[in-house]
């Protein structure tokens, strides 16, 4: 009997840390919708990092939004005021060039949307790349920083666009 508890001891070890990993370091996600598109379609599967809770303007992330995850681009940081006039994005009223597709952005201001002139300490304002069609701060405000679960950049499905997402 003690042989064969010691044999499945390290079976029982491996079952822990692939749970562990996956609780706290790394969890596959999918995308659900075309939000995101045409940066990540619909069905995409995608590696989150836990870990990296830094987040950078134009990261994509997960988001907790009621009961569900969400994918999302970060547009505006802590301490920016945000506006959109043209189908650019200013920053603090300097022009910041989007270097990844999306579709046209209406004009609106931080204000509009959330009601403030700066985005205040611990909160981020994110888009989908799908501007026309994505549900995201315009609609539902500032998003907390605890609510970000982790930033997102490898794709592992499809196959064919598998790695980095550029």
């Amino acid at each position: 009997m003690k042989e064969q508890i010691k044999e499945l001891i390290p079976y029982v070890a491996i079952i822990v840390i692939v749970i562990l990993i996956k609780s706290f370091i790394v969890t596959p996600i999918r995308v659900i919708g075309d939000s995101m598109d045409p940066t990540l379609k619909n069905h995409n599967m995608l590696i989150l990092n836990k870990l990296d809770k830094s987040y950078e303007r134009f990261d994509i992330v997960i988001i907790k939004f009621q009961k569900e995850k969400i994918v999302k681009r970060v547009i505006g940081l802590p301490g920016d005021r945000i506006k959109y006039v043209n189908n650019e994005l200013y920053v603090n009223d300097k022009l910041v060039k989007e270097e990844f597709n999306h579709s046209e952005t209406y004009d609106f201001t931080l204000e509009e949307v959330a009601n403030v002139d700066v985005i205040p300490k611990g909160y981020y304002l994110v888009l989908g790349d799908n501007r026309v069609r994505s549900y995201d701060s315009r609609a539902f405000g500032l998003i907390k920083k605890e609510d970000i679960e982790g930033v997102v950049s490898f794709r592992i499905w499809p196959l064919n666009k598998f790695g980095k997402i550029s």
